[in-house]
């Protein structure tokens, strides 16, 4: 009579190939430098970047570092488009603000599309803070500045991916960013 385990022993049986499979990729990367998609430990994936990608709007780029890709679009407004927002104290209108948008076809799945799940409002709240303190000052620049960055294809950091594609549409966009150190920071960490 064959044996068929119960809920918690295949449960337990999947931990720990788990276990075993990660451990085997981690001792191939200290062992034999080398990493899963075939690089060795000093190389880094190849990243190209194209601006100007799209003729209809301000401003657009196209990043891709390794299995990572997004396309980000920049739009240039006035007062009036600013993004309003509501809360308890003062209302306030947002000059800058970024929609991040991942796709379930990103990374090869089908899914529901709609409103923004937890993992695109964290990860477009990363970007955006991150690409907040290029943006100048009203004084400097008086436009509002939507950007928007939809992942195309994702094998991890896809929230950095549109960082870099969000800085190379503004600055197709005409956006004078003065603060080049505050987003290579923000890459780095």
């Amino acid at each position: 009579m064959p044996f068929f385990p119960s809920p918690t022993q295949s449960s337990d049986v999947r931990l720990a190939c788990g276990r075993i499979e990660s451990q085997a990729i981690r001792d191939s990367i200290r062992i034999n430098n080398r990493r899963q998609d075939g690089r060795d430990t000093k190389t880094v994936r190849p990243i190209t970047c194209e601006g100007g990608l799209l003729p209809r709007v301000h401003g657009s780029s196209l990043f891709t570092r390794g299995e990572t890709q997004a396309i980000a679009c920049a739009t240039l407004g006035g007062k009036v488009d600013a993004q309003r927002t509501d809360g308890i104290g003062d209302t306030d209108d947002r000059r800058f603000y970024l929609h991040y948008f991942f796709p379930p076809s990103s990374v090869g799945e089908t899914g529901r599309m709609g409103a923004a799940n937890r993992r695109e409002v964290g990860h477009g709240n990363l970007a955006e803070r991150a690409l907040a303190p290029v943006i100048p000052s009203e004084a400097e620049f008086p436009f509002v500045v939507r950007l928007e960055s939809t992942i195309t294809e994702s094998n991890g950091s896809s929230s950095m991916a549109s960082v870099c594609a969000g800085c190379l549409a503004l600055q197709d966009a005409g956006v004078p960013i003065s603060r080049y150190d505050a987003v290579c920071f923000s890459l780095l960490f």
